[in-house]
């Protein structure tokens, strides 16, 4: 009897710990799910409410025109920051640089496709790049070099002769208007990290003037 007893409690152990196993499996497979779905799937932040807030309202102001509001888009979308000042930089850059590839990409398309000039389209290129290179540099506007770039090729080879001009110089409009609109919705609904941002900014200047007196 002694020994039947025995073997119901070794067999009754033998069933009870791969439950036990497979129920702790269970729930670290359960935690681990849960904590992959909390890393792929990130909380809607206050930036991306605010982005598709400007670009809604630029496309139905735009819809009241017969104008495209593409650029005007990718200009409010720039022009939106964490905080407003990182808006007014990246957008600032992206109004620069359209402003600058637009300012010499005119007379370099003119050059290129209407000039009796024996100088190779090659070269005009080349000079009109160039000068939108070099002004950038005098400006400090180091990173509107790229979008000012995106703006002379975009001219230079996608734009028919006969909107050249109209072309660029809505382009340039119209990404300072989506540029505007960002930043004045930054202004109207300020990041809880403009706080901060400002802070570090008086605690730098005092950093600063402890190391000037020392």
């Amino acid at each position: 009897m002694t020994i039947i007893a025995l073997n119901a409690i070794i067999n009754t152990c033998v069933v009870i710990i791969p439950i036990n196993n497979i129920k702790g499996v269970d729930r670290m497979h359960n935690s681990s799910s849960k904590t992959e779905s909390k890393k792929f799937l990130p909380k809607v932040g206050l930036r991306t409410i605010k982005t598709l807030l400007s670009v809604g309202l630029v496309a139905f102001l735009y819809s009241f025109t017969d104008r495209n509001p593409c650029f005007a888009c990718i200009g409010a979308v720039f022009g939106m920051g964490r905080v407003f000042k990182g808006g007014l930089k990246s957008g600032g850059n992206r109004f620069v640089g359209t402003f600058i590839g637009g300012l010499f990409v005119i007379p370099t398309y003119w050059l290129m496709n209407f000039s009796n000039l024996p100088v190779p389209h090659w070269i005009w290129l080349m000079v009109g790049l160039f000068l939108v290179l070099y002004v950038s540099q005098i400006l400090g506007a180091h990173d509107a070099i790229q979008p000012g770039t995106v703006v002379f090729f975009v001219v230079i080879y996608t734009v028919v002769k006969e909107r050249y001009i109209s072309y660029t110089i809505a382009r340039i409009l119209d990404t300072g208007f989506g540029v505007l609109v960002s930043l004045i919705i930054n202004v109207f609904f300020p990041s809880p990290l403009e706080d901060k941002e400002i802070i570090d900014e008086e605690v730098k200047e005092l950093e600063e003037e402890a190391k000037s007196i020392m």
